[in-house]
């Protein structure tokens, strides 16, 4: 009966848990809804200012002391991360994709500095005994005025040639099931384009322009596009996070939530079999101690 005891104890622990994973995935899901309309609404925006810039740095085109290229000496790696677990391998796929990246640059000779958005970026990099930079607070509140003053931070560091380029590591969000880990060139503009700029580019080459009129002129317009631009595509990429992060906690819950399941279905099985052979047992008893007495 004690083995009875401790199958029916478990059974009621696994449905707790299955209680709160069920509940997670609804927050989650919730949660994604909102970050994946939030995202849906900041690429355009992000990769039109994109594209414009891009068209007007081309050829004798003015210059801007944030787009220079310096050759790499001292980089800054900005790593997006989450603030809690439970979320697959969001944060573990973030973490291998940044070590790897920060071990082929110490090859070539160059020092990384480190930044991280999310309180598990932090605790991973302090535990390897780094001293990264932490932002935090960001993903609870993620305004573009908030991410604004992290990339002025990032442009006056650049400008003030503390680091030669600064480079992102993000999971962007496909789908909830699907998030692809990101390494990219955020200052000054990289060379790889995201999909969406470059959809954009190939538009715009079916149109012909001829010696374009620029109101204010061209360099006016890069002094205030140039800062802009970099604030953006920060802003896009810790949305891009944070949907990715939801949607893969879902996803983990969802899956928890089966595995649950399947387990307490598994436990009444055995609980049923053992109550079974307890009875027969006593049954048995009751028999031969009746055939006992004759």
């Amino acid at each position: 009966m004690a083995n009875l005891k401790d199958i029916r104890r478990r059974i009621v622990s696994v449905k707790s848990t299955r209680q709160i994973t069920r509940a997670m995935k609804l927050v989650a899901a919730a949660k994604l809804r909102r970050a994946q309309d939030a995202i849906l609404a900041a690429r355009p925006y992000a990769y039109r200012i994109y594209s414009i810039l891009l068209s007007l740095t081309e050829g004798d085109a003015a210059k801007h002391p944030l787009l220079v290229q310096r050759e790499e000496k001292k980089i800054k790696l900005v790593v997006l991360a989450g603030d809690r677990g439970l979320c697959g391998p969001f944060n573990a796929n973030i973490f291998k994709a940044s070590e790897k990246f920060i071990k082929a640059k110490q090859a070539s000779g160059l020092e990384v500095q480190i930044a991280c958005i999310g309180k598990k970026a932090y605790e991973y990099f302090k535990d390897q005994g780094g001293s990264p930079t932490y932002h935090s607070g960001l993903l609870s509140d993620p305004s573009f005025s908030r991410v604004a003053k992290i990339a002025d931070e990032l442009l006056e560091s650049f400008a003030g040639e503390q680091f030669d380029a600064a480079y992102l590591v993000y999971n962007e969000f496909k789908s909830a099931i699907q998030q692809t880990v990101v390494v990219e060139r955020l200052i000054p503009i990289g060379l790889e384009l995201p999909e969406g700029v470059v959809g954009i580019r190939q538009l715009s080459k079916k149109d012909t322009f001829i010696d374009p009129i620029f109101e204010p002129s061209r360099q006016e317009i890069l002094d205030v596009l140039v800062p802009r631009h970099f604030k953006t595509q920060l802003f896009r990429s810790v949305l891009e996070s944070i949907a990715s992060e939801h949607g893969s906690r879902m996803s983990a819950m969802e899956s928890a939530t089966k595995n649950a399941s399947e387990m307490i279905d598994k436990l009444t099985l055995d609980y049923n079999k053992a109550r079974q052979a307890g009875i027969t047992k006593e049954l048995m008893e009751i028999v031969g101690g009746v055939e006992a007495m004759k």
